[in-house]
């Protein structure tokens, strides 16, 4: 039996991928209905950026399940850097509609910075934490 918390992490790891999945087939149709035959660049950005989130997802789940530290220090890493994926999917997927952009990073808002920032700090801080606690437990 795994911990309730790896479960919970291979749960959304599995939506995501259906949410990949998902927004496969909206990459698919603004194919088909485009004239040069591409979608919009970020409806292919979102659709492979939840492919790659949903497997870093289930890896994530394995060094939540094998890590030291107690289930509330585990759920939180791993819940930050997923809901940071979500958000960071969504926001794609918001440019996706919008069509006003190819880069966000050109002519950024000033709160770009803020976001950057808490998206560098919650992914590779969360992922940090797990890490070490895997260490501490398996390699000690």
């Amino acid at each position: 039996m795994i911990r309730t918390e790896t479960a919970w992490v291979l749960l959304f790891a599995g939506l995501i991928f259906l949410w990949a999945l998902v927004l496969g087939v909206w990459k698919w149709q603004a194919m088909t209905t485009s004239p040069d035959g591409l979608a919009h660049p970020y409806v292919d950005i979102a659709h492979r950026a939840a492919l790659l989130y949903s497997f870093a997802t289930g890896l994530i789940a394995w060094f939540v399940e094998l890590s030291g530290w107690p289930t509330a220090v585990n759920a939180t890493a791993a819940g930050a850097i997923i809901a940071l994926f979500v958000v960071t999917i969504a926001n794609y997927i918001r440019l996706g509609l919008q069509r006003e952009t190819d880069n966000q990073m050109r002519n950024p808002p000033p709160s770009m910075r803020f976001v950057l920032a808490a998206l560098i700090i919650g992914e590779i801080g969360g992922f940090c934490v797990l890490l070490v606690g895997f260490a501490v437990e398996q390699l000690a």
